[in-house]
């Protein structure tokens, strides 16, 4: 796995072996990103990656210019390869990673982001409880964008902050916005 674009264009991002880490294939990646370029500006946006797995999302954001990353994850290999990945890198200063459960993490957290990208378990019970804390507790700001990564089988159309969705085979991407 590797940074499609900007600074750390061809880096790569660590990653294990595990199966319990489900990471954004690079097709997806590469089209999400197309997307959002001519959707806001990377340049100084502070970014949350959530279930943030590798963090493939997160360091292409950076690469790309952003201002900071927050990376979420409970894994421990996900912890390791973000932190290992952050030090070959010499990004520490412009990200943190938190150990911490998302619903905990959203409880707490005080900041805006300007880009939230959201990538629980295709399992997870509560999409829309958690598309309500990011959108009603102001984790994003008013121009931000929130994009949950899915199973395609799952349909988030009806959310009043829906804009649009992407479909990739059996996996969408659904854009939400203030």
């Amino acid at each position: 796995m590797q940074i499609i674009a900007g600074a750390y264009r061809g880096r790569k991002i660590r990653t294990t072996s595990s199966l319990d880490v489900r990471p954004c294939s690079s097709r997806v990646k590469k089209s999400l990103f197309d997307t959002l370029t001519h959707r806001i500006d990377f340049e100084a946006a502070k970014v949350l990656d959530l279930f943030a797995g590798f963090g493939s999302l997160g360091f292409e954001s950076l690469s790309r210019g952003a201002a900071s990353v927050t990376f979420v994850d409970r894994h421990p290999e996900s912890l390791r390869s973000l932190r290992e990945t952050a030090r070959e890198l010499a990004l520490e200063d412009q990200l943190s990673i938190v150990d911490e459960d998302v619903p905990e993490f959203l409880c707490r957290y005080s900041g805006k982001a300007d880009l939230v990208f959201c990538d629980p378990p295709y399992s997870w019970q509560d999409y829309n409880g958690l598309i309500e804390s990011i959108m009603k507790d102001g984790c994003l700001n008013d121009e931000g964008f929130l994009l949950i990564e899915h199973s395609g089988r799952l349909d988030l159309t009806g959310s009043p902050n829906y804009r649009f969705h992407k479909d990739y085979g059996m996996t969408r991407v659904t854009f939400f916005q203030h």
